[in-house]
């Protein structure tokens, strides 16, 4: 957890103090929006704006324990302005060269760790025909294993609209895997 005293110097400019918590925050922000995103390039182009949004708005946090659930948010609300970039000039989307490297990936190493790249490719196969809102909570509540308030707080969404998204995503992802395996 981001210290009190960090967020105290970064709202009066202190940019080592704002080194540190770059440092502490960017693993979980790349891990939230190769999640989301599925590729690393544009990942790490959203944890830097978000780094820069968060220096930008620094003064509006309210406390350290707050700090992380607010810099998910700001990860999350660059991740739907990518998607919706990408929505307005789509590229090329999984297909079944990715869908058999999923079911070959499960089938003959289950055990087998993958690089960022093979794990993005494996949840963007699964989460791409989902909404971004049902990705999201999708990506928080399994993969990230967050509580149903931090979701709630990080997406702005009622705990019975988490429920439902959730739930639809993961019947969605099921249908999916039995469909291709």
């Amino acid at each position: 957890m981001i210290e009190k005293e960090i967020i105290e110097q970064c709202r009066k400019g202190n940019l080592q103090d704002f080194k540190k918590i770059v440092e502490y925050s960017s693993p979980m922000a790349f891990s939230m929006a190769l999640r989301m995103l599925g590729d690393e390039d544009d990942a790490m182009d959203v944890v830097q704006e978000s780094m820069i949004t968060v220096w930008k708005k620094i003064k509006n946090i309210n406390s350290s324990a707050s700090f992380r659930t607010w810099m998910y948010r700001i990860v999350l609300n660059k991740c739907y302005d990518e998607l919706r970039k990408r929505k307005r000039n789509p590229e090329i989307v999984a297909d079944e060269a990715a869908w058999k490297f999923l079911s070959e990936s499960i089938a003959e190493n289950p055990g087998k760790q993958a690089d960022n790249r093979e794990i993005a490719k494996l949840i963007m196969t699964m989460t791409g025909s989902l909404s971004p809102k049902q990705r999201a909570v999708f990506i928080l509540s399994d993969i990230e294993e967050m509580t149903g308030d931090e979701v709630s707080s990080i997406t702005g969404m009622s705990k019975m609209n988490i429920k439902a998204n959730l739930y639809y995503a993961r019947k969605r992802i099921g249908e999916l895997i039995v469909k291709y395996m």
